[in-house]
């Protein structure tokens, strides 16, 4: 038997993933569409959305292929391995971003005082990560924060797992082989 905390915790997140169907758009397209906008290059890929979402590569690709059919998103080439896929905003997409549905997880969190909502996202984050590291999932994180970054004298930073060069703006994103430093 769950008990009611489980119970509770469980209520909560399904309220919270079920928020969202605005536009057109399902919950989770609306989260995939996100993920591609605080994602590095590296990690804009159907398999590190797939991590993020932990969902299905089905149910991963028939949430990408309604993107693509709504002209929110598209899929690429990468030039460097032609095997690879790349997902980028289109600029509708981005657009549509500039706009997004007031969230009901800022809307609870609004309940809360700024002690309080500090001490539940250091809560969430904990038993994000326990359960991530448990189960083989990807942390995810900012990849200047990322034991593999390496700060550049010059613009360019890099990439000591991928050896690459990383702009600023990479920097600062999220990226599926983030681990912390």
């Amino acid at each position: 038997m769950v008990d009611q905390k489980s119970q509770l915790l469980m209520r909560f997140a399904r309220i919270i993933a079920a928020d969202g169907y605005d536009r057109d758009l399902q919950p989770v397209q609306w989260q995939a569409l996100s993920f591609l906008r605080s994602a590095n290059r590296f990690s804009r890929t159907p398999k590190a959305l797939t991590a993020w979402l932990g969902q299905t590569k089905g149910s991963v690709s028939q949430t990408v292929i309604a993107l693509e059919k709504k002209g929110l998103v598209a899929k690429r080439a990468d030039p460097g391995d032609l095997r690879l896929v790349r997902l980028e905003l289109t600029q509708a997409g981005v657009n549509l971003l500039g706009n997004p549905p007031a969230g009901l997880a800022e809307q609870m969190l609004a309940h809360l005082t700024a002690d309080q909502r500090d001490q539940v996202v250091a809560l969430i984050e904990a038993m994000l990560m326990a359960e991530l590291a448990q189960n083989g999932g990807h942390p995810f994180g900012v990849c200047r924060d990322c034991r593999h970054f390496e700060q550049a004298a010059t613009s360019k930073n890099r990439c000591a797992l991928l050896d690459v060069a990383l702009s600023v703006q990479d920097s600062g994103h999220i990226c599926v082989e983030q681990e912390a430093a």
